[in-house]
């Protein structure tokens, strides 16, 4: 069964840094993007980022120029480094693949990720 493990959550001041990680298992890693999402209570789940199998990655245009994403295929791991945190970038941060035919979601647990002074 697919499955997706993330950490590296925690509390950090305005302005610092945190380092999450997702380790996938269950699908063939090398082929499929990965993302990452996060969730605010009563917003929405939105798109952070997006790494492709070939390292090209999308930003949204919240993050980009603070959050860096990567991937080591050979680990089944995706990563993402996230410094200049502000009180908004405040969510749980969740890991999602879409594997299978027809292609199902899938999500890890989420990190809870909060950032104030």
């Amino acid at each position: 069964q697919v499955q997706l493990v993330e950490t590296g959550g925690g509390l950090v001041q305005p302005g610092g840094s945190l380092r999450l990680s997702c380790v996938a298992s269950g699908i063939m890693f090398g082929i499929v993007p990965m993302d990452w999402y996060r969730q605010a209570p009563g917003k929405q789940r939105e798109l952070v980022t997006s790494i492709a199998t070939n390292n090209n990655a999308y930003y949204s245009d919240s993050v980009k120029g603070r959050f860096t994403v990567s991937r080591d295929n050979a680990k089944k791991m995706v990563y993402l480094q996230m410094n200049s945190l502000k009180p908004e970038d405040t969510a749980v941060y969740y890991c999602h693949v879409q594997w299978g035919l027809p292609k199902v979601d899938y999500w890890g647990q989420g990190t809870q990720v909060t950032v104030s002074s």
